[in-house]
């Protein structure tokens, strides 16, 4: 209901503490993403990897402080329906010129759903719908640095204006060579744009902050032509001897897609005005979700609300009804989803048949190690809800009948409206990209037939990426423990992501170690391990028989991943990782790194 009148002074006293505790909560949020640069040009790589972690709790802790001054000042919790729908006009009119209103209006809605202690809410005291435009938004400041700037290059000025575009950061360190870099970027575009004849409207257009995740710094922007429009970004490392070098030129949407992964870690970068930022990307990258660049942006809880918004949307439009999702059934999630819906939806079963020695506690503080962890590239983001109602009538019996026998703890079927509409409420669940598991893949190829060209060019693809994959999460300093293909898909890109969490570990907590020689000829023949085994040891050599039972795909690992069955492999990588050693794991293809023109660039 409307309130007919604004007649609570105490509605707007609670709107304002809400407002100041989330412009609390963006004002540090944004500190830490600029110190990035800092942290960056002083090589604090491990700095910055702990910032990144410690940045995504700053959501939740600033609303649990928010909520706990409004009970403590105001008695929220105690306040009529009345006072709420007042606090919630209040607050619109406090938000018009926020320079942040979408990220303002998710903060409320946490922040009321915390005080209201309603697990399951009603519409009328949260923002369901925006009610504030981030058309548009404009910070007057003359401080204030805009959303992006504008180039105009020359033919015969590229260069010189590529070295302005990356001077204008303002980066302490020196250049290697920033000429011959800015050489470089030009030849490449060049060669991607051929022969083009430069429009009267032509220009470079680059967002005012840079990218900083792990040890790399990205200038993004777009390059535009007459009608024609492609995306930009620009990797700045260190090299070897502590100066700075544009490692490659990425080009076009399919290469920004790859950067702004799902199964990347989240970037820092300063934004006065996020929905300016997430505007400009999603010229660039139609095809990706605004909830999934918000993500990316370090912006996760406004990635949630909008995925939700998104996932309401699309179950108003569609029939199709959820199901049991295809392939190799978990011991530990009940997986399920909705085949018109590029996403699956992972239950914790409430039991867990041998060899499985787990808990859902455990299995959720894994899901949060990913979620604050470098997952370069190789692991899928997952979205966590808590009692999420579907349509009752939306759910294949077959489905409901697996949940009530795993999941019986996670599940309620009622009308707990009251409005006569019957809903399956699932009271924990995670939501990940949906991809094609990796043995299904494989399947997919012997199906065709092992030697034919098309198979083998299948099979090679996926047993190359799933040991780059492994390679790369080594990097990480992690240990995907149960490596088999199923827990492994592919990308719409071809990238083989991992997605089976239950029970990854740190390399550094493993002992990976070779099997002992057989004492006698008895122990030769046992059908049983004879031999000591800790709860962390590794024994790579023992991977060959679960993973290359096909003679193809072994032929194909043995030729390229033949190290991932040496424990000397891990425990190098292990000594490393030990020694305070940060691996480069980069989001783009060897091939285009300009290390192949420059041989003093970082191996």
């Amino acid at each position: 209901m409307f309130p007919q009148r604004l007649d609570s002074g105490l509605a707007y006293d609670i709107a304002k503490a809400m407002m100041d505790g989330f412009n609390r909560h963006y004002q540090l949020f944004r500190s830490e993403s600029a110190r990035a640069k800092h942290r960056f040009e002083t090589a604090d790589w491990h700095g910055q990897q702990r910032a990144q972690r410690e940045r995504i709790e700053f959501y939740d802790l600033r609303v649990r402080e928010a909520s706990k001054r409004l009970e403590r000042e105001f008695k929220a919790g105690e306040q009529s329906m009345d006072v709420w729908q007042q606090v919630k006009l209040h607050y619109i009119g406090l938000s018009v010129n926020n320079h942040q209103p979408e990220l303002a209006e998710t903060f409320f809605n946490s922040v009321t759903t915390k005080i209201l202690h309603r697990s399951y809410f009603q519409n009328d005291f949260i923002f369901v719908r925006p009610a504030v435009s981030t058309e548009y938004i404009e910070n007057d400041d003359p401080s204030a640095k805009p959303t992006y700037r504008a180039y105009y290059p020359a033919l015969g000025t590229m260069a010189a204006t590529v070295g302005q575009m990356v001077n204008d950061f303002e980066l302490r360190n020196e250049f290697e060579d920033l000429e011959r870099d800015a050489a470089y970027v030009v030849a490449a575009l060049r060669a991607k744009l051929g022969d083009v004849k430069l429009r009267a409207n032509f220009q470079i257009q680059v967002l005012s902050g840079l990218f900083f995740r792990n040890k790399g710094a990205y200038l993004v922007g777009k390059i535009i032509n007459g009608f024609n429009e492609l995306p930009l970004a620009l990797p700045i490392l260190h090299n070897s001897d502590g100066k700075l070098v544009i490692d490659a030129a990425l080009f076009g949407e399919d290469d920004l897609l790859i950067l702004f992964s799902f199964a990347r870690a989240y970037f820092m970068v300063d934004m006065g005005i996020p929905s300016a930022f997430v505007q400009f990307l999603r010229s660039m990258m139609p095809r990706m979700p605004r909830a999934e660049i918000y993500n990316a942006l370090g912006l996760a809880k406004q990635g949630k609300t909008l995925f939700y918004r998104d996932f309401l949307q699309h179950l108003r439009h569609s029939t199709d009804k959820f199901r049991i999702a295809p392939g190799i059934k978990g011991m530990v999630m009940l997986v399920f989803d909705l085949p018109s819906f590029p996403y699956v939806f992972k239950v914790i079963k409430d039991f867990y048949p041998p060899p499985k020695d787990t808990t859902r506690e455990q299995i959720k503080s894994k899901y949060q190690l990913v979620k604050q962890h470098d997952r370069v590239g190789r692991m899928a983001d997952t979205q966590e809800y808590s009692s999420v109602a579907f349509p009752r009538m939306r759910f294949d019996d077959e489905l409901i009948e697996e949940l009530r026998k795993f999941a019986p703890s996670q599940l309620e079927i009622s009308d707990r409206d009251g409005d006569g509409n019957v809903e399956v409420i699932i009271k924990h669940v995670y939501i990940e990209r949906r991809m094609i598991p990796l043995n299904i893949y494989l399947q997919e190829a012997f199906d065709i037939g092992e030697t034919e060209p098309a198979a083998k060019s299948q099979i090679e693809r996926a047993v190359i990426e799933y040991g780059n994959a492994i390679k790369d999460l080594v990097a990480a300093n992690i240990f995907p423990g149960d490596m088999l293909w199923k827990n492994f898909g592919i990308t719409r890109h071809g990238k083989v992501v991992f997605y089976d969490y239950d029970e990854i570990e740190y390399i550094t907590d493993c002992k990976f170690r070779r099997v002992p020689q057989a004492r006698n000829e008895e122990d030769e023949m046992s059908g049983e391990i004879w031999y000591p085994v800790g709860p962390k040891d590794v024994f790579p050599e023992t991977f060959g028989p679960f993973l290359l039972g096909n003679n193809a795909v072994r032929e194909m690992f043995m030729k390229h991943h033949a190290d991932l069955l040496d424990a000397a492999f891990w425990q190098s990588h292990q000594s490393r990782i030990q020694a305070g050693h940060v691996y480069d794991v980069f989001p783009y293809e060897r091939e285009k790194r300009f290390m192949r023109l420059n041989e003093t660039a970082i191996p």
